[in-house]
Parts: structure tokens; C-alpha cells; sequence
């Protein structure tokens, strides 16, 4: 069962920061759990626990062939501020869509301001981040799906809380 409050009471008082991979959620879930998706309304109350949020930020990867104005709509509603950027296509026809350097310059420029960062992803390209932000001396919180999870990611964060089917609303 993924459920963070009970180790969250302990640290009530913290001011905490969650940055979000929306990619690599999106295709975890839907991989994981037949076109699952998370629910991110959920999530933010499960990851927070009763701390101080400072900020959630949701960052989305867009396309032309798919309006995602809906759903951006929906996480303001929860809370979350959104960070977009277009889909690149090369010349070749490969795409490429991520936010990982987005993601750590954020998280380095918000770690002064809180206590923990909770990052939302299983990439393991942010092994270097979490470390760097553990050595600067904030906690850092990885929530991800278990299966879907670079085990340098799981062995480098503070605390690393599986995800499952109780985080995610079904279509």
C-alpha cells in the first residue's frame, strides 16, 4: 500500500517542494496499470502528509495532436503550477521530449527554500540531482512505480515510497 502520512507525521513542521515528471508517469501507469492514470489530486495530499506545501509543479510535454488544456486546467485546480514545453521533432524524425534539465535546475534553485523535495519520477537520469540535493542538506522523497524505477534513483533518495493502483483514478 503506497502511503506516506504516517512517516510525513513525523515531519510536520517541513516545507516541501514536489516536482513532477508528468511523462514518465503518464507512460508508467498506463504501462503498468492498462491506461491508468495518476491522480494527482490524490497524490499531492498523500505525498504532502499535513506539510507545508511551497510548491508543486507538473511538467508536461506537448504536442500538436493532443490538447492537453483540460488537464492542465484540472492540476491548477489541485494546486499544481504546469510547466509545458513542445515536443521537438529532428530531422531524422526521432522526438525528443523531456524535462530533466528543467526539472533539476528548479529543483536546485526551490532546495534553499524547503525542507524536503519530493521528486515524482523513476527516472534514473536524476541520481546525480537527488544526491547533489542530499549533499546540500535537503531530504529528497522519491514516489514513483516500483517496476517503472531505476534502482540507482531508489538506493540515492532520503526516502523512496512505491506508488500502486491506489494513486491512480481509472478512465
Amino acid at each position: 500500500m503506497f502511503n506516506s502520512q504516517n512517516e510525513a507525521a513525523i515531519f510536520k513542521d517541513q516545507r516541501v517542494a514536489v516536482l513532477a515528471d508528468v511523462q514518465n508517469m503518464f507512460y508508467s501507469a498506463k504501462n503498468i496499470y492498462y491506461d491508468s492514470r495518476l491522480d494527482y489530486d490524490k497524490l499531492l495530499a498523500t505525498v504532502l502528509g499535513g506539510r507545508q506545501l511551497v510548491r508543486a509543479i507538473a511538467y508536461l510535454v506537448e504536442t500538436e495532436e493532443v490538447d492537453q488544456s483540460g488537464f492542465k486546467y484540472l492540476l491548477k485546480t489541485f494546486g499544481w503550477e504546469t510547466r509545458t514545453k513542445q515536443l521537438k521533432i529532428r530531422p531524422d524524425g526521432s522526438t525528443k521530449g523531456d524535462w530533466d534539465m528543467g526539472i533539476a535546475i528548479d529543483a536546485i534553485s526551490i532546495a534553499s527554500k524547503v525542507d524536503t523535495l519530493v521528486l515524482v519520477s523513476g527516472d534514473g537520469d536524476f541520481t546525480a540531482l537527488v544526491n547533489h540535493l542530499k549533499a546540500s542538506g535537503v531530504r529528497v522523497e522519491v514516489y514513483s512505480f516500483e517496476r517503472n524505477t531505476a534502482a540507482e534513483l531508489i538506493n540515492s533518495a532520503t526516502e523512496y515510497y512505491p506508488m500502486d493502483e491506489s494513486i491512480l483514478r481509472r478512465k
